[in-house]
């Protein structure tokens, strides 16, 4: 039980002590990477692994697109105006510079958490792109970072303390009289795994520096603390601390960082998804999703299955009986009860940040079991429809939604209930959903492929290249895919290896080609991974098709209310006004109107209403379930031959 593993229990002691532990990672076999300052532990229980940031390459399409508006914000944001609150905090001078607005305004409670995204948006631009305005606003950052814990005395702080709020809101915290509405703890953990990105992909020594000063305070701060008083202090907010200072143990290979992870374990609610329990109701989503993470990076770093155990079954869960049709999760923040779908469809539904968190959770899973596709179809339905959709193509700066809104008629563009808005703003908004936008948007080519010693795996078709230096090989995928449902990849290099293809669930009928030929011996099964076997010539191509037709995903507690999937893509209602009450869809009307476009139609009391893609929809008002009735068109209307 969790319980028996708590920091200060006997078992625990013994368990991380021990030196087996570190001999026997050591020995694992460690992937290839070409990150500036890789982990030096290797991973337990994992049989895949994910392509470095700078081997892989996206090319044209819409991830890119969402990439490149996120840069331009990058580029653009004032390192100096990012700094005043640090530097006021700490008692330095902050250069006259301009403070911020938003949830980084000086009198914001926890004021200093956006930060922690930007330094890891700069590290993974520079990581993939090689991009030097990134490493700048990054490494300029952390240099008066560090400037900032050097004063810590003369502020009145702790040794190695930094963040844009005074240490005395911790004090209040573990005393219990903290009623400001700050989460200190959440904060904390972002500027920790953004100074730790910067090490790590940029190499960068001051926020070594930063960070393991900072990490330092913290197992000095809460190795002060009773097992039932850091329970307590658990009850509030704290992101994702235990996964970040798991990895700082992967990273480092000191063990002391695993002890401090594990005081981070919040045992009411780890416990019941220890026992497979569905205890979520109630529950601020977005402050789950980060301790089921720090579980599985727990079981990463010990081989504890009750670990794994938990994320694994709190994915389950949260996935079959919590999400809506786009994957996105959430209701005002919040869970509900089980399968409770078609009485939460409102206007704060679906926070980016659920969404963002609950791919970190799936893609870190399917290195552990890649048996099916179900970790990989969900990855893409949320993905493309919940995250992509939550920019707004129209800024230059890649403003991104809050929430996306389910009830009828809605139009996107939702900030939070603290501060509001529509769309994020350069310098005041700094929402957590605005922080998440910028890191999935510059990491989209951690998860299009991953590779062990004979196989690459092919999850995700968008427009990219990937180099396996260790086969010194390169794949070029070339597709228009979801417009179109076929995908090209090409190969540069040769070699005897395997290459295993996403066969999505929702698909039938798909097939797979080697230079034109049909592969013989290779089973191509929805909801299984097809491998091809062979000695690969450079040029060999290999062309994907995978049908698409209409679908219906019904809410699980009403199924008269379902939402009306196209192959991967989920589709909504395009109207020019707003409008309250839910509207009918005809099943059997629906139909594909263009073949260069995602764009359908269907018959809606009695009227012909146009659908389009949900990741399409930010400046309509939409409508994305509806009171059903019939059934949907049998055939697919999207193969590769017509498409």
């Amino acid at each position: 039980m969790l319980s028996r593993l708590s920091p200060g229990s006997s078992l625990w002691q013994a368990f991380v002590s021990s030196k087996l532990l570190v001999f026997t990672v050591l020995l694992l076999c460690s992937p290839v990477s070409s990150q500036v300052d890789p982990p030096t532990i290797a991973e337990k229980g994992v049989s895949v692994y994910p392509f470095d940031f700078s081997q892989v390459t996206l090319n044209t399409g819409r991830w890119q697109d969402n990439q490149a508006r996120t840069i331009s914000y990058l580029h653009y944001v004032d390192v100096q105006r990012m700094l005043y609150v640090f530097r006021a905090n700490h008692k330095i001078s902050t250069n006259g510079a301009t403070s911020n607005g938003g949830w980084d305004d000086p009198t914001f409670p926890f004021r200093s958490h956006f930060q922690g995204h930007l330094l890891s948006a700069w590290a993974q631009c520079y990581g993939q792109l090689g991009d030097t305005t990134c490493k700048s606003q990054a490494t300029t950052m952390t240099a008066a970072l560090v400037q900032c814990q050097a004063n810590n005395a003369a502020a009145g702080f702790a040794t190695g303390y930094l963040s844009g709020f005074p240490e005395s809101d911790f004090t209040a915290l573990e005393g219990g009289t903290l009623t400001n509405g700050n989460v200190p703890w959440y904060v904390i953990h972002k500027i920790m795994a953004g100074l730790l990105d910067v090490w790590v992909h940029i190499g960068d020594s001051n926020a070594q520096t930063a960070l393991l000063a900072l990490a330092g305070w913290v197992d000095t701060r809460t190795a002060k603390l009773s097992y039932s008083t850091m329970q307590n202090v658990l009850n509030t907010e704290f992101g994702g601390m235990p996964e970040v200072l798991t990895d700082l143990y992967f990273q480092t290979g000191n063990s002391k960082w695993l002890t401090t992870a594990a005081r981070f374990n919040m045992a009411s609610v780890l416990t019941p998804l220890a026992n497979n329990q569905d205890q979520l109701n109630g529950l601020h989503a977005n402050t789950q999703i980060p301790k089921w993470i720090g579980a599985l990076r727990q079981y990463k770093a010990t081989g504890n299955a009750t670990y794994l155990s938990i994320a694994r079954d709190a994915w389950t869960i949260t996935t079959s009986a919590h999400a809506y049709a786009m994957g996105g999760i959430s209701e005002a923040e919040h869970f509900h009860a089980a399968n409770a779908i078609s009485s939460y469809l409102d206007a704060d539904t679906m926070e980016h940040c659920d969404s963002y968190n609950m791919l970190k959770l799936t893609r870190e899973l399917f290195t552990v079991d890649q048996s099916t596709t179900a970790y990989f179809d969900y990855y893409e339905r949320t993905l493309m429809n919940h995250v992509i959709g939550s920019q707004d193509p129209q800024s230059s700066h890649g403003a991104t939604t809050y929430f996306s809104s389910l009830n009828p008629g809605s139009l996107r563009g939702l900030g939070p209930a603290w501060g509001g808005g529509t769309w994020s703003t350069d310098y005041d908004s700094f929402w957590c959903c605005h922080g998440t936008s910028l890191e999935v948007n510059t990491a989209h080519g951690d998860s299009i492929y991953f590779y062990d010693d004979d196989d690459i795996y092919v999850n995700l078709f968008h427009s990219s290249t990937v180099k396996w230096a260790a086969k010194n090989v390169a794949i070029t995928q070339t597709t228009s895919y979801p417009i179109t449902a076929s995908s090209t990849l090409q190969v540069t290099g040769a070699g005897t290896w395997n290459m295993k293809i996403r066969i999505p669930a929702w698909t039938s009928g798909a097939s797979i080609l080697v230079n034109g030929q049909a592969v013989s011996g290779t089973s191509i099964t929805p909801g299984k991974y097809a491998t091809i076997s062979r000695t690969w010539a450079s040029g060999d191509t290999v062309t994907i098709c995978l049908p698409m037709s209409f679908q219906t995903i019904v809410a699980n507690d009403n199924h008269s209310v379902a939402a009306v999937a196209y192959g991967p893509v989920i589709l909504t209602g395009d109207y020019t006004s707003s409008f309250t009450a839910m509207p009918s869809l005809s099943l059997n009307t629906l139909k594909r109107t263009s073949t260069s476009a995602l764009q359908f139609s269907g018959t809606s009391g009695g009227q012909s209403v146009n659908l389009i893609a949900f990741f399409e929809a930010q400046h309509v008002y939409s409508n994305t379930y509806w009171t059903t009735s019939g059934s949907v068109p049998t055939a697919p209307s999207n193969t590769c031959s017509s498409s």
